[in-house]
């Protein structure tokens, strides 16, 4: 039995097309169903959904053979014994920096300002400001970033950003571009050993798809 962890929304919706090309199709809709168990139209074939950030553990730990995760996720989980052979090049977006219309962020910046920070993304964050050498306070939160900045809980967010529209609705601007993300395709490194013959053809498949997407 070979088990894929997904997260339901964007992932799942992008990571459709490349289950159907490696003929492999979910026989519920994650998002009508209430079962976290999914069967497929094939019988050693079964899917599971999961919290996005949870997909890199149950992989981890095999509880799943394979996964598909961002790479926001992944940074912050740190990727310990994961085989990632794959960028599936969906679910495209932005870690960036964002703060107040009003807010001087490079200002604060050359006068050596501490900054506060809210983010769920804390490890990629930590990295990030202290790449750039600055002083920062930073302040989990699990919900919708823009409020902290709003209310005065923060100077500045670190969050993921689409087409920008949300930064624009709550009066916020995003001034620093993090890094690129993407969801990945991850295998448990077990897995990978003992049922290569079962998912070298999947991993192949989302391989060709893939490429053939970019042509």
């Amino acid at each position: 039995m070979i088990t894929i962890a997904l997260s339901k929304g964007r992932i799942f919706e992008e990571t459709t097309p490349l289950l159907k090309a490696a003929g492999i199709y979910p026989l519920e809709d994650p998002e009508s169903s209430r079962k976290l168990i999914l069967s497929t139209n094939r019988e050693d074939v079964r899917l599971i959904i999961v919290r996005a950030t949870d997909v890199p553990t149950y992989v981890q730990y095999g509880a799943a053979d394979l996964g598909v995760a961002g790479k926001d996720v992944l940074n912050e989980h740190g990727g310990a014994g994961l085989y990632q052979p794959l960028d599936l090049k969906i679910a495209n977006c932005k870690m960036m920096v964002a703060v107040r219309e009003d807010f001087d962020y490079f200002g604060s910046i050359r006068r050596g300002a501490r900054l506060k920070v809210v983010t769920k993304y804390v490890k990629t964050a930590r990295e990030h400001f202290a790449e750039k050498g600055m002083h920062v306070d930073l302040i989990k939160l699990y919900g919708s970033m823009e409020l902290g900045p709003l209310v005065g809980l923060a100077d500045a967010i670190v969050d993921l950003v689409s087409t920008g529209g949300t930064l624009r609705a709550n009066n916020l601007k995003a001034v620093e571009e993090i890094m690129n993300i993407s969801s990945r395709l991850v295998v448990n490194q077990a897995s990978h050993k003992l049922k290569r013959i079962l998912l070298s053809p999947i991993i192949e498949s989302f391989s060709n798809a893939v490429e053939k997407k970019q042509d």
